[in-house]
């Protein structure tokens, strides 16, 4: 076989990718396989948090995954991850609370490693998989064919590889280049679903929970959920995303000093429906929308001008009147004015319940960001339930709508894996 030919080639080396080489390789040792991606190291959740939930139905596709697959394949991902798996106190006490005003939180087994030690984590995974005999390549894969039997993959600059078969693991930030290889195939997908909410930021001692639970799940009516909570040294941040600026949560890991503030994200998701409309459209309408309305970056807005109407300025994210800074520094305005009435309705409402959960959470001081929002991905039309799209090609991960978080991601890398095996 020439150094250009392998018997998978795999597009990305995020969580899903290092699912499917963690697999091959510990069933067929001797089988050849190149990893393809343009950064040094993956973006995506496994760097930026590395927050992992080893409980079904969370970070999992449902319509891809009965809550048995999960559970036959999670506690092989455990084995490659070797998560530290975090204590939980008085969970009893805030289930009761929930469940008398109509509110559900998970029971999650929960693991995180945090921003500052994700590259640790990353690199024993890559120096495991090279010991393995895995190879590497730092380039951008720019389209994929199928040829007599085989796939072959373009990279910038027009180099070719080929390969048996083909993993596609892009990441979220991939969609449009798995739409691309879809459209051009003939592969019908959908796309209209997208989760749209904000991200709340508070004193620690105004979100006690996560004192007894890491990243505690809530389930709230009218498809309202919790997501991504962190505490300890947490901060909110920018992500850049087709031309403006999101918002996301990170935290550090607990080798670092606290800095007493949590924050967490209230999503809602939009399901569109017939004329199907494109929900990464929408996504990104929105999110241009709240960019425009602040002059290229976010907006934040204290709870306390909220509830009295009036729009937030600069003056009042201080030290002094509220107790604490903003951790990011966007824009203070009115969220009224860029998300849809809608969503921050049924948003509004979530927050009172977890007011009354937690009592707190609506001081006046909390921020509200916005926009946080997060892509479902383009979902392939699956031939099997290995996630192959074609006679050599699989699509998985959250890219691919397989997944939704590092585990998740990694157990459709498996199962992508046991599909190049048979």
């Amino acid at each position: 076989m020439s150094a250009s030919e392998y018997d998978v080639l795999i597009v990305g080396t995020g969580p899903a990718g290092l699912g499917t080489a963690y697999h091959l390789t510990d069933i067929s040792p001797s089988i050849s396989i190149l990893m393809i991606d343009k950064e040094t190291f993956c973006s995506g959740g496994l760097l930026n948090d590395c927050k992992q939930n080893y409980t079904y139905p969370i970070g999992f596709a449902v319509e891809n995954w009965s809550k048995e697959e999960a559970e036959r394949l999670l506690p092989r991902v455990e084995t490659h991850l070797r998560p530290i798996i975090k204590k939980k106190h008085n969970l009893e006490v805030y289930q009761r609370r929930a469940d008398r005003i109509g509110v559900t939180l998970l029971d999650v087994r929960q693991a995180h490693v945090g921003t500052d030690q994700s590259r640790t984590l990353i690199r024993r995974l890559l120096g495991e998989l090279k010991s393995r005999g895995v190879h590497f390549l730092k380039k951008e894969v720019t389209d994929v064919f199928e040829n007599s039997g085989r796939a072959e993959i373009i990279m910038d600059g027009g180099e070719t590889v080929r390969g048996r078969n083909v993993i596609l693991a892009p990441g979220r930030k991939g969609f449009g280049f798995l739409q691309q290889v879809m459209e051009r195939m003939g592969i019908d997908y959908i796309d209209n679903v997208v989760d749209v909410g904000i991200r709340i930021e508070t004193a620690a001692d105004n979100y006690r929970i996560v004192k007894d639970y890491y990243d505690p799940k809530f389930y709230f009516p009218d498809g309202v959920r919790t997501f991504c909570t962190n505490s300890g040294h947490a901060r909110v941040v920018l992500e850049r995303y087709q031309g403006f600026n999101l918002v996301n949560g990170h935290a550090l890991s607990e080798k670092k000093p606290g800095n007493n503030l949590a924050n967490f994200a209230l999503l809602k998701t939009i399901g569109l429906k017939d004329p199907v409309r494109s929900g990464q459209q929408m996504a990104v309408f929105l999110g241009r929308l709240a960019n425009e309305i602040g002059g290229g970056m976010p907006l934040m807005q204290r709870v306390g001008d909220f509830r009295m109407g009036k729009r937030s300025t600069a003056e009042r994210f201080n030290e002094d009147l509220y107790s604490f800074p903003p951790s990011c520094h966007v824009t203070a305005g009115d969220l009224g004015l860029a998300v849809p009435a809608k969503i921050m309705r049924h948003i509004w409402a979530a927050m009172k319940k977890l007011d009354t959960i937690i009592p707190g959470v609506l001081h006046p001081s909390t921020v509200m960001y916005y926009p946080e929002i997060k892509m479902y991905a383009n979902k392939p039309a699956f031939l099997d339930r290995h996630f192959r799209v074609s006679e050599n090609i699989y699509m998985i991960g959250d890219g691919a709508g397989t997944s939704r978080g590092i585990t998740g991601a990694w157990a459709s890398g498996i199962r992508a894996a046991e599909g190049v095996l048979e």
